[in-house]
């Protein structure tokens, strides 16, 4: 038993390398004829462009098996857990402490959040100290981050209840477009962008997992139409409570 785990791992392993190769090679494709058609110069640091391509190569290929063999299995024994135990607080807990905790942490989330502080201070709306910009940076990313906590909370109850998913869509949009009209301008193209810089490598396999395991434990429900969304209204709600966040603020 114990060789045949590792002689699976390294089959998957295998099949990833593969498929990374072959999902990088139209990139790699277009560059190089451009450098070599277009641009007609050789590549500059050609050993570590080639270096760094094997790097991403190999980190895609264990990234998709860690996807496989780790957090979608994950995802869903804990969706079928919760439901086997019945417990709809601990269930909506969970769900808000995992939206909350996985985005506030999200390197690309703190990097736009220092930028859009920076343009701020620039644009005079708030004080160019560090203390100012930190301040600033750090409300808009517990903001985004308590909306994609609600967001999750609010697709568990769409699965629970059978919600309508087309339903929810447009209308969280439509009351975006509302907010877009009265937020100040300095702060609806950040609240565009934080909606989709929001979901990390580590939340989307995780809660897409979640709401197919949830679908899957509950009777009457299609993992396919019912499963799915969660992603989507995490994308959606930081955009509306950002430019909230810009009315309080500005």
């Amino acid at each position: 038993m114990s060789r045949i785990i590792p002689l699976k791992l390294f089959q998957a392993l295998g099949q990833a390398l593969l498929g990374s190769c072959r999902d990088l090679a139209p990139i790699v494709t277009v560059i190089g004829l451009f450098q070599l058609l277009v641009l007609r110069q050789p590549f500059p640091e050609l050993i570590s462009a080639l270096t760094g391509l094997v790097l991403v190569i190999i980190g895609l290929a264990f990234f998709v098996v860690g996807l496989d063999i780790g957090l979608f299995p994950l995802g869903e024994s804990l969706a079928e857990e919760f439901t086997r135990k019945g417990s709809l607080t601990w269930l909506l807990v969970f769900s808000f402490a995992l939206g909350f905790g996985t985005t506030v942490a999200e390197p690309a989330l703190i990097a736009v959040t220092k930028e859009g502080a920076q343009a701020a201070a620039a644009a005079g709306l708030i004080k160019d100290s560090s203390s100012s910009l930190e301040s600033y940076a750090l409300g808009v990313r517990l903001t985004v981050a308590l909306s994609v906590g609600a967001a999750i909370v609010l697709g568990v109850l769409r699965i629970l209840r059978g919600w309508s998913l087309p339903l929810l869509i447009v209308s969280g949009y439509f009351l975006i477009m509302v907010m877009t009209v009265f937020a100040p301008k300095e702060i609806v193209g950040l609240a565009y962008d934080l909606g989709g810089v929001t979901t990390s490598t580590v939340t989307v396999p995780l809660v897409t997992a979640l709401g197919v395991g949830l679908a899957r434990s509950i009777r009457g429900r299609d993992p396919l139409i019912d499963g799915f969304g969660l992603i989507a209204l995490a994308s959606l709600t930081p955009m509306f409570f950002v430019m909230i966040f810009g009315l309080i603020k500005h």
